[in-house]
């Protein structure tokens, strides 16, 4: 299992498989073809069918400013490994083809071309977290300490950054007003319920702080902002706003989160391994669901959780977002998605609730919710995994007015 490195990714919005995705294989097919005189680009599947929405032609474009380039969309085409596939082509000025490569997009901003090999070093040795459990009740040692074994101490200065452009990204988020980019007009709304909350009793207080950090990071995303992946852009509001609702209601200190972050991004990159984050493969719950399972096994930890429990609330993160559609409307990381952050950083919170009032025993494993995920996700029409064809995606919900 690779780097929890890689589900954190620093990035521009809106999406980590369309926007972040297609801008680094365009850029390292750049690299190896200097030379060209002109590009050409062939998006397929999903990448086609909501590329227009999600930026895909704006950031190729960005990574090929210097050269003529032309972009073919073919949405009704789907290449065999994964739904988000493109391929790039280089001529020389006689027109003289001299390089072509096929990439996929595999979410998180992850881009590969052969599916035995990941794009960094596996580092841990262990890929379920049955495992990874066992291995701490035998050495003593809590989920964070696993993290910490096998990436070294330096990951600690890593999370710090990451934490800070979380942080950074919900202040921004909070700051702003009017509608989001896009042809839905769509207001925003971090301000409005963070001035609200204030106003309210302790309890409706807390749960709008809670809705505003959330709302606040992926508004930001939506917007083209810069934001971590947690684990992929669409879902970037989710864990910060656990994090940030933790620090101001429980005062967890810096150092808490820290290792907070490294259990939650254990959690994620266990799904990555295992299954899948792609919205465009297995549906919103491989991205909201995960990012609900990583904030939910956080929270758990800073609740001083045992590492039982914390399984036992990352497991139901993703088990009640199981069949959970990707249909964002206009191709736009807006509606559902904005809103289906905030409620699933909601739900982290009575996960985390309900796993400590156990004793982290249950029916079904977080490996086995897992699995099913995946197969859920194959088992859905493409129409209802980020196509625009289906789901809420098929209603006019432009401005009537």
């Amino acid at each position: 299992m690779e780097s929890i490195r890689e589900i954190y990714k620093v990035g521009n919005g809106p999406s980590s498989s369309h926007t972040m995705g297609p801008k680094k294989a365009a850029e390292r097919f750049l690299d190896n073809n200097k030379k060209a005189n002109r590009f050409e680009v062939t998006l397929y599947g999903s990448l086609a069918a909501t590329g227009k929405g999600h930026l895909t032609d704006f950031v190729i474009e960005q990574a090929l400013e210097d050269y003529e380039l032309e972009i073919i969309w073919k949405p009704k085409v789907f290449l065999p490994k994964h739904p988000n596939a493109l391929s790039l082509k280089a001529f020389d000025k006689e027109n003289t083809l001299l390089d072509e490569w096929t990439a996929y997009s595999i979410g998180g901003g992850s881009v590969t071309d052969d599916f035995t090999k990941s794009e960094t070093v596996n580092i841990y040795p262990h890929k379920h977290l049955a495992e990874i459990l066992e291995w701490c009740n035998q050495n003593g040692k809590q989920l964070w300490e696993y993290v910490e074994e096998f990436e070294g101490k330096e990951i600690w200065s890593f999370l710090e950054e990451i934490w800070e452009v979380m942080q950074s990204a919900i202040k921004k988020g909070l700051s702003e007003e009017g509608p989001l980019p896009g042809g839905l007009k769509l207001p925003r709304k971090a301000q409005s319920f963070f001035q609200k909350g204030k106003s309210y009793a302790t309890p409706f207080k807390r749960r709008s702080q809670l809705f505003a950090y959330a709302l606040a990071v992926s508004e930001v995303n939506a917007s083209g902002g810069k934001i971590v992946t947690a684990p992929t852009c669409g879902a970037s509001g989710v864990l910060p706003a656990i994090l940030l609702y933790s620090k101001k209601i429980y005062k967890s200190d810096k150092n808490a989160i820290l290792k907070a972050l490294a259990t939650a991004g254990l959690i994620g990159n266990i799904v990555k391994t295992n299954a899948s984050i792609s919205g465009a493969e297995v549906g919103c719950q491989g991205e909201v669901g995960t990012a609900c399972a990583m904030a939910s096994g956080a929270a758990t930890q800073l609740m001083g959780g045992t590492i039982y429990q914390v399984e036992y609330s990352a497991e139901m993160g993703i088990e009640h977002h199981l069949g959970l559609t990707c249909d964002p409307v206009a191709g736009l990381v807006q509606i559902p998605c904005i809103e289906r952050n905030a409620f699933a950083a909601e739900r982290a919170v009575s996960h985390n609730n309900y796993a400590l009032l156990t004793d982290g025993r249950h029916r079904i494993s977080f490996d086995e919710v897992v699995e099913t995920m995946y197969k859920t996700g194959i088992d859905l029409q493409s129409q209802y995994r980020e196509t625009s064809l289906g789901g809420l995606a098929k209603f006019d919900a432009l401005p009537k007015c």
